[in-house]
């Protein structure tokens, strides 16, 4: 019986797989300077089949090795896993409704353009607001920050053009504070990480664990004298490093515990997180070719997913180097944590070794041979 928080301390299960070429995989991307170093957890059929860490910390010989439990900056995995969670509660409960207009929550959204944008919109990036903006440029407060986003225009009419946006998800996770009279670190700890048992998931951890968390990037543009909190993200930082587009920090232990919630219909250890028609609601294929707060793999063209996920996979990656895949039909998840940004985020190499990272995975696991073909009915 699996219990909460419980991944890092049961043993993987030892199945008739031949994990080797996957572990090649990994520290070819280590000696290629794909990353530093980087943790990779396999859940299949309910069991941890595979959960290794492979690097450093930095690329010195003399740093830390990286581990199962060395904590990762998720960046944009946070939108998925801590804001569109939350989401989900809250739509759940009548709180928060899809359809309703965001200028209902935050009514100086309400201006040139933006009146019709729906929550639902900017969940699946359709809101029409553009893909990111260095906000420090030109605002010294989380709230000149939102009085920024709200005199924005739109580029495209709502809900006709797909663009991923950081905007979409920091004014998701002011809704949800505004709704709640909560900070989004308080509303995902009480609701996820504590009963969970995701001890090592927060926002802003503490100097106590410095020691746990592989570096990013530096910031050599922060304009502030006041201290930079510690996550990448620069727009995160200037938001106090609670943010709903950014700033979650977590482990491969612990969001096995997460994804093991998800993949099991939104409960575990008999507590319900979900309703199994919600997590429908929120991950099904439909007509968009994204999700509601995340992603679904591409059914043509490239894929960070490789080409032997099914159909119904979906997932979320990170700036940082992170990415989570689920794939429902197979009973399978990848969650896949690194620091590639460190030192620069020039560095892109990641983005050849994510679909070769799932297609090993799906080879070892002897799965290629019962993949099911793209469907347009799915």
């Amino acid at each position: 019986m699996l219990h909460a928080g419980g991944f890092a301390a049961i043993p993987v299960k030892l199945l008739a797989h031949d994990f080797r070429p996957l572990e090649a995989v990994m520290e070819k991307a280590v000696s290629d300077t794909v990353f530093p170093g980087a943790s990779l957890a396999v859940l299949y059929k309910g069991e941890v089949v595979f959960h290794k860490a492979f690097g450093r910390m930095t690329y010195s010989h003399q740093s830390r090795a990286a581990e199962t439990t060395t904590i990762y900056d998720l960046a944009s995995l946070t939108k998925a896993v801590a804001t569109t969670s939350i989401a989900m509660q809250l739509v759940e409960r009548d709180s928060l409704s899809l359809r309703a207009a965001v200028s209902s929550y935050l009514p100086g959204f309400a201006k040139n353009g933006k009146e019709r944008v729906t929550i639902e919109q900017l969940m699946r990036h359709t809101s029409g607001l553009r893909a990111h903006t260095f906000f420090a440029k030109s605002c010294t407060t989380p709230e000149e920050l939102f009085q920024a986003i709200e005199a924005d225009t739109l580029l495209t009419v709502p809900g006709t053009t797909t663009l991923y946006s950081d905007l979409n998800f920091m004014l998701l996770g002011k809704i949800i504070e505004n709704i709640t009279g909560h900070t989004l670190a308080a509303n995902f700890h009480q609701r996820f990480a504590a009963p969970l048992g995701m001890s090592a998931t927060m926002f802003t951890p503490p100097p106590s664990l410095a020691w746990r968390v592989a570096p990013v990037e530096k910031d050599t543009l922060w304009p502030f004298k006041v201290p930079r909190p510690l996550v990448n993200d620069q727009n995160a930082a200037l938001l106090g490093g609670v943010a709903g587009h950014a700033g979650l920090f977590s482990t491969t232990s612990d969001l096995l515990c997460f994804i093991q919630m998800i993949m099991q219909g939104g409960s575990l250890n008999h507590l319900d997180y979900f309703r199994p028609t919600t997590l429908r609601k929120f991950l099904s294929r439909t007509e968009y070719p994204r999700a509601i707060g995340w992603d679904l793999r591409s059914l043509d063209g490239h894929s960070s997913a490789g080409e032997l996920f099914s159909s119904s996979a979906y997932g979320h990656l990170g700036y940082t180097g992170t990415s989570i895949w689920v794939d429902p039909e197979r009973e399978l998840a990848v969650i896949m944590l690194s620091n590639r940004v460190y030192p620069s985020s020039e560095n892109i190499k990641i983005r050849k070794f994510r679909p070769l990272l799932h297609n090993s995975i799906v080879q070892c696991l002897g799965l290629q041979l019962r993949q099911t073909p793209p469907s347009s009915a799915q």
